[in-house]
């Protein structure tokens, strides 16, 4: 059975994930003045979200205990990759694909033999 705390985890390495590539949208924008460039949309709400994760990753130390939320972490570099490339087009290279592998046996590793 799949914890739920475990789902919280993943929904909040997701909103994270989304809000880094609030962030980047913003980087890649030209603004008129030193405030727009820091007060937009995309920066407001990509740093909202990031609070929102982070509390909901605090909630979920209760059920999953500190180890076991700080070995999801990774799952957010997974995400923002398939993210990048359906957003910006990056490519995903052979070494993505072996870090990706990599972070996946970790996970596993830690939560098949802990």
């Amino acid at each position: 059975m799949i914890n739920v705390f475990f789902l919280l985890a993943l929904l909040a390495l997701t909103i994270a994930s989304v809000s880094q590539v609030l962030l980047k949208m913003s980087a890649q924008r030209e603004y008129p003045s030193f405030i727009r460039e820091y007060l937009n949309g995309f920066v407001m709400g990509g740093y909202l979200l990031l609070v929102v994760s982070m509390v909901i990753t605090i909630f979920c130390y209760d059920g999953l205990g500190y180890l076991g939320v700080v070995v999801l972490e990774p799952i957010s570099y997974i995400i923002v990759m398939f993210m990048s490339r359906l957003i910006f087009k990056e490519k995903i290279v052979t070494t993505k694909i072996i870090g990706m592998i990599l972070i996946i046996c970790g996970i596993a590793v830690f939560y098949l033999l802990g």
